[in-house]
């Protein structure tokens, strides 16, 4: 009975916000949440309602109308964005730029990182001291002295210089992310792998990017998403005739500002692709950020 009665005090004595905190951990705050959510992909929603109306029904009301009245969705829209070449190259050219772009920071970012936490070699700790300070170095710095490089060299407007420019900004942040990760690999799982008579080489593929799949797998959502959205660098150093996507549409708003039944179904399929891409592989995105948060 005592015990009972203790049980009662301490539950009694419990903060005022703990107490709230406990009963909103039910359904209510499950419908908040979503209600969160559907308020967050609003935009979203926008935007694909607003690439299935016609320019005229655009013009005239806003998207939320298509509810009282379906009939005014059609695809005539994409119809119009895949027969415009500038659209539909430029989306190849922003493939082209960002899957090279994101395969090999991730290739040498994993090489780097499990050089600097395993491998012995001279200068190690200040070379890996340079790399973290690379990590404050802003993009906008080295636009100007870049562009006269990559002038010089000839690379200047080209897909190679702008993939060259992503894997140089991307590659201190993957070496230093990947780095930290492999670091907390077990030692003694690594010279285990040795006596069995594994090179550096099979041990960093059987071994090390199996178990770091998810830090790898983040890495690579983030740069993907950075280039693919990526208009600065875009703008100053890709090919004028044949921009990525976020150029494109830019110039469309700038040429064409009517033009909004190619600049709507061309912005949502530019947001949908790395979106894709993210929900994809969200397991293994989530699993490297709650490793990283526990490590």
């Amino acid at each position: 009975m005592t015990t009972n009665d203790g049980a009662i005090k301490v539950k009694a004595k419990q903060p005022l916000a703990s107490r709230i905190a406990a009963r909103a951990g039910g359904g209510a705050m499950r419908v908040f949440l979503v209600l969160v959510g559907l308020f967050w992909l609003m935009p979203t929603i926008g935007l694909l309602i607003s690439s299935l109306r016609g320019a005229t029904d655009i013009s005239a009301s806003g998207w939320w109308q298509v509810f009282t009245a379906p009939a005014q969705l059609t695809t005539e829209n994409y119809s119009r964005l895949f027969d415009n070449d500038v659209i539909t190259n430029s989306l190849l050219s922003t493939i082209l730029i960002t899957v090279p772009a994101t395969v090999l920071v991730v290739v040498i970012g994993s090489l780097a990182g499990y050089a600097f936490a395993w491998m012995e070699f001279p200068g190690r700790d200040w070379w890996f001291l340079v790399v973290v300070g690379l990590l404050v170095v802003p993009v906008q710095v080295a636009l100007v002295p870049v562009s006269k490089l990559f002038g010089a060299v000839g690379i200047f407007e080209t897909t190679f210089g702008v993939v060259l420019f992503h894997v140089a900004f991307g590659l201190p942040f993957a070496i230093f992310l990947l780095r930290n990760f492999f670091a907390e690999i077990p030692r003694e799982l690594l010279e285990a792998a040795r006596l069995d008579g594994a090179g550096e080489i099979r041990l960093f593929v059987r071994v090390v990017m199996p178990l770091g799949g998810p830090a790898i797998a983040s890495l690579g959502i983030f740069q993907f998403l950075w280039v693919w959205n990526d208009m600065l660098v875009a703008l100053i150093f890709a090919d004028s005739k044949n921009p990525p996507i976020t150029v494109a549409l830019q110039q469309q708003v700038r040429q064409f500002g009517n033009n909004i039944d190619v600049l709507a179904p061309g912005a949502f399929v530019s947001m949908i692709i790395p979106l894709a891409v993210f929900f994809a592989f969200q397991r293994q995105f989530v699993t490297g950020v709650m490793a990283g948060a526990v490590k």
